[in-house]
């Protein structure tokens, strides 16, 4: 059986019971560090006396993920083992996608456990989120593309999660502000850590607490949805059908909104009239 983990993102005490009992049955681990996950294991077993004795550590991260998966015998899922992202769900912004994938194409059973998660207690903590939201994981690290993400965040009815670096939270929410200095965000470093601390208010506001803040540590911030109700400024393919244009106008206009080509659009449109 194949158990994805998930591990501490500050605070020992987060490790779940669950957690420690599968561990205690495992030889062998997959991880994407095996340092990390060695001195892991050798605190869980100091603090809660886990009686975990991992044989076998085996890295497998982003870097291997692809060579690995095609020479590893499946035989080696008939006994139980772990996969260990560094910290929190594997994954989720962490290497282990690629062996659930594995897994479900081998028919190998597994099962991914609950655990800690920095982006839903930011989500929660910052009191923007009633039902839906948006998970962005990091954003593009500079360029054309980082600032198409950002202005894509903006515009979505929902509140966004990103996780930023110490290096580039700044420069995200100066981003932010420069567009919409009024949008309510919810900043949060060093999530279940000793110094975790949080920031909520308007860009503006929250731009001039981190300018004085020690911004070292991993953040996550959340950005309220924007006030346009459920994208209500956004047009979609029944919107333009139902304008009293020209079927050649209509076909361009569908033809930028789902990217096909106007000529067959045009021809589809004058067959439906028929």
């Amino acid at each position: 059986m194949l158990y994805f983990i998930p591990t501490p993102i500050g605070n020992l005490a987060d490790i779940s019971l669950r957690s420690l009992d599968i561990l205690s049955t495992c030889e062998l681990v997959f991880c994407e560090d095996t340092r990390v996950s060695k001195c892991l294991i050798s605190l869980l077993n100091a603090r809660f006396d886990a009686q975990i004795h991992i044989k076998n550590f085996i890295p497998l991260h982003s870097h291997n993920e692809k060579q690995f998966l095609k020479d590893v015998d499946v035989k080696i899922f008939e006994k139980n083992v772990a996969y260990l992202s560094d910290a929190g769900m594997p994954g989720l912004s962490d290497p282990g996608l690629g062996l659930v994938e594995f897994a479900l194409k081998n028919h190998i059973a597994y099962e991914v456990l609950p655990g800690a998660n920095a982006a839903l207690v930011a989500l929660v903590s910052s009191g923007l989120c009633r039902k839906e939201f948006t998970f962005l994981g990091f954003l593009a690290n500079r360029g054309q593309q980082r600032q198409k993400e950002v202005e894509g965040l903006l515009k979505s009815p929902h509140p966004s999660v990103v996780y930023e670096s110490p290096r580039r939270i700044l420069s995200l929410v100066e981003c932010i502000f420069e567009r919409e200095p009024a949008r309510e965000l919810f900043a949060m470093k060093e999530i279940s850590k000793k110094f975790q601390k949080s920031f909520k208010g308007r860009a503006e506001s929250v731009l001039s607490e981190l300018k004085m803040a020690n911004l070292s540590g991993e953040w996550v911030l959340v950005v309220a949805g924007s006030e346009d109700e459920a994208g209500g400024n956004l047009l979609c393919e029944r919107d333009i059908l139902e304008l009293p244009l020209p079927l050649k106008t209509k076909s361009k206009l569908l033809a930028k909104l789902n990217g096909k080509n106007p000529k067959e659009l045009y021809k589809k449109l004058l067959l439906s009239q028929n």
